[in-house]
């Protein structure tokens, strides 16, 4: 390990829906909703780290202190289009090894349910992983296939995801977001 390295220790997910008729102010309530508004957000790519606890929103918060630098993956989308479905999703794949790491992946659609979103965004998770890992795979397979064979391959534990899907409102921006947060 190299000295003075951030590796966190605890992560959660957490999702976040905001309304304003100003953007930016929209983007701050959906971060209220999700409870990481009094953080300084620092977005970070898509390594899940090894060894790294999975907890709770409400016990992931506890750990946060206001003003405080917070590393996250986050997917953030919005619309002031009436009637748009609008939504963000994080998946994850977490490998059997917890010595080794695991993926995240940032997905944002219009359109998409959030059944649909989630999966797309866990497929992207453990499309990584299995790649990394040299699990064999058709690329063509629909996820559900594709996702038995991670599994099955041993090497890939389970996959998750956060989705966070709304409609548009009228004369107001609304805000999705989707967020891993990390914990030192």
């Amino acid at each position: 390990m190299f000295p003075n390295t951030f590796v966190p220790t605890k992560a959660f997910f957490t999702t976040g829906i905001g309304r304003h008729k100003n953007k930016l102010q929209s983007f701050e309530l959906a971060l209220r909703d999700a409870g990481i508004e009094k953080q300084n957000l620092v977005y970070v790519s898509s390594i899940y780290p090894p060894k790294c606890k999975l907890i709770s929103v409400e016990e992931g918060v506890k750990h946060l202190a206001s003003g405080q630098i917070t590393f996250c993956v986050m997917a953030r989308n919005a619309t002031n289009e009436r009637g748009r479905l609008v939504g963000s999703a994080v998946g994850m794949a977490f490998p059997a090894d917890e010595s080794h790491y695991g993926y995240i992946s940032e997905h944002t659609a219009f359109g998409a349910d959030e059944k649909e979103i989630g999966d797309f965004a866990e497929d992207l998770a453990s499309t990584m992983l299995a790649t990394t890992l040299g699990i064999e795979f058709d690329p063509e397979t629909d996820y559900d296939e594709r996702r038995e064979i991670y599994l099955m391959s041993g090497k890939i534990i389970d996959s998750a995801s956060a989705p966070c899907v709304t409609t548009g409102v009228a004369g107001m921006w609304t805000t999705t977001i989707s967020a891993v947060v990390f914990i030192p």
